[in-house]
């Protein structure tokens, strides 16, 4: 490895920050950088910013980062933390975010890493569960430098203790499934399915559960103050939010 800094890729849970870790806690006070993933297409160069530095469009950014707006209830040393916003549009494209993960984030990384800088990606939930952070860093620990993943609480876990029932009992499956994706088939499977980010799908989505003997539940914006949980098809709206997590269970007999 070489003596640098070391990347930290984050989970700071899904919503509540109660829920976020000791060590999420620890590990960002300790860092240099806080790096933060950026979608406003507006935002097309890497940008580093001291707090005190930020006009009105960095805040526009920090105010729709979700993970940051969660971690900063709970840890107050983020207020005084330089801020590296990556541009990160959502696009599906394999190509194009392989080259935009490399360009616009592992590179740049990589040079405030040189400086022996300590950065913390900053995510959503858990980095491990369909994270932009965990693409960014396998490259980074693929040059050769230090990273370490902190796990947080995912959304699905949070969402079945918000509803007070497990996810998986005795020989029972659980299945995490894409919502933004084709996930029709995934429905079929047997024993719990977890839909996450359905946001767009919805509306298709609700069209393949019409009629189904399974028990649907909806928990959007789990933790957070506005979350909402819908328990049938017919009151699920077609424009859910980004952040909405559908739990299809098998009916028990």
């Amino acid at each position: 490895m070489k003596q640098a800094g070391k990347f930290y890729g984050i989970g700071v849970g899904p919503g509540d920050p109660e829920l976020m870790t000791l060590k999420a806690v620890r590990t960002i006070r300790d860092c240099d950088v806080i790096v933060l993933p950026v979608s406003n297409r507006e935002l097309t160069e890497p940008l580093l910013l001291e707090q005190n530095e930020m006009e009105n469009r960095a805040a526009g950014y920090l105010e729709s980062c979700t993970a940051y707006q969660i971690a900063v209830q709970t840890v107050s040393e983020l207020k005084e933390k330089q801020i590296l916003f990556l541009p990160m549009p959502m696009i599906k494209d394999k190509e194009k975010l392989r080259k935009i993960h490399a360009r616009g984030g592992a590179e740049v990384i990589e040079q405030f890493l040189e400086k022996g800088w300590n950065l913390a990606f900053l995510t959503l939930g858990d980095p491990t569960v369909y994270s932009t952070c965990m693409y960014i860093e396998q490259m980074i620990e693929q040059d050769g430098y230090q990273v370490e993943t902190v796990s947080g609480i995912p959304s699905f876990c949070a969402a079945a203790a918000r509803l007070n029932q497990p996810l998986g009992e005795q020989e029972e499956q659980i299945h995490i499934l894409p919502g933004s994706y084709e996930a029709g088939e995934g429905l079929q499977l047997s024993g719990t399915k977890i839909l996450m980010k359905t946001g767009k799908k919805m509306g298709q989505i609700k069209e393949f559960l019409q009629g189904s003997s399974q028990d649907i539940c909806l928990v959007e914006n789990c933790g957070m103050d506005d979350e909402r949980i819908v328990r049938s098809v017919e009151e699920i709206s077609e424009d859910a939010g980004y952040y909405s997590l559908l739990i299809v269970k098998d009916r028990k007999r």
